[in-house]
């Protein structure tokens, strides 16, 4: 026993019970209080796998391994959390989701159903992945970005199309092979990394929105030009 239950309370309707360090393991000591989990069965008992701070994981979920979960993140559903994946900040893993390998999920990101993050991937930002979506590889997903369906992202290339990006104020897609279709304007590589700018004030973006698009077009390019 690596770990008991501690203290309890109610959130939501659900009883909670918080870790608490039995020995010493990786960085934690003998006597820490870790974060929030239902049952034993949220948190393995083997491995250095560790819940902090204010993060609880929940329902059938699992985290095992050498995994962390920390800061205000919540895995949920039927998600697991192994080998040396973290999830933290804000971020939520639910459903039937799998985070693993090296594989990081952060800030206000969220991976659900039966999406799968693993390799060196980051989920990061605002960004969603979801529905039999994989990330992988040293792939970096951020912003608003919403990857789902049957795409599979490894590095910076989209290894299984359609590809569909859902932005702060449209969806960017790879609609063709080396065409760009952003909302309803369709246009070469070329021509969008001319006029990107140009467009994107005629439409109402603001800077930080016309360099958010701008990353996705470089990544969609950078993916079929490789």
């Amino acid at each position: 026993m690596k770990y008991e239950l501690g203290e309890s309370k109610i959130i939501n309707g659900i009883e909670f019970f918080r870790v608490v360090a039995l020995k010493d393991f990786s960085n934690v000591k003998k006597g820490d209080v870790g974060g929030w989990v239902t049952s034993e069965k949220n948190l393995s008992q083997k491995g250095n796998c560790w819940v902090f701070n204010n993060a609880r994981v929940y329902g059938d979920a699992r985290v095992y391994g050498n995994a962390w979960v920390s800061g205000d993140a919540r895995v949920s559903g039927d998600a697991q959390v192994f080998n040396n994946a973290q999830v933290y900040s804000d971020a939520k893993v639910s459903g039937g989701a799998w985070v693993y390998s090296n594989a990081r999920v952060s800030g206000n990101a969220q991976v659900f159903n039966n999406a799968q993050v693993y390799g060196d991937a980051q989920v990061y930002s605002d960004a969603q992945v979801y529905s039999d979506a994989q990330v992988y590889g040293n792939a970096q997903i951020f912003g608003n970005a919403r990857i789902f369906g049957n795409v599979q992202v490894s590095g910076g290339k989209w290894i299984k199309a359609p590809l569909m990006i859902y932005g702060s104020q449209h969806v960017i897609c790879h609609s063709s092979p080396r065409k760009i279709t952003i909302g309803c304007i369709s246009k070469t590589f070329d021509k969008w990394l001319k006029d990107y700018i140009e467009v994107g004030k005629k439409n109402g973006y603001s800077e930080s929105e016309i360099k958010e698009y701008k990353r996705y077009i470089d990544f969609i390019i950078s993916s079929v030009t490789k």
